[in-house]
């Protein structure tokens, strides 16, 4: 098993960001990947971003919109499942 962090969109790309400005999912990805990264540091990255409790579906703003993903330290994955850009561009 692996311990390297990485990240993937869930179901697939085209469901999460397919329609979505480029410039909003290349923000998105660059956050994710700065999540995979601090996590590879050893930094639990469960409480980042907005959400109820640490763990379980967090929220954080990107490109003036948002998007939602989970955190899987077991697997050791960081889930996107929405991107929800800004309502200028919808």
């Amino acid at each position: 098993m692996s311990t390297d962090w990485r990240w993937e969109y869930d179901p697939d790309h085209e469901h999460v960001a397919g329609g979505i400005p480029g410039h909003v999912v290349a923000e998105v990805e660059r956050l994710v990947g700065q999540l995979v990264d601090l996590a590879s540091t050893g930094i639990d990255v469960s409480d980042f971003g907005n959400g109820p409790r640490p763990g379980g579906l967090r929220r954080m703003d990107a490109a003036g919109g948002w998007f939602y993903f989970l955190v899987a330290p077991r697997a050791p994955l960081i889930i996107v499942v929405r991107i929800m850009p800004p309502f200028d561009v919808l």
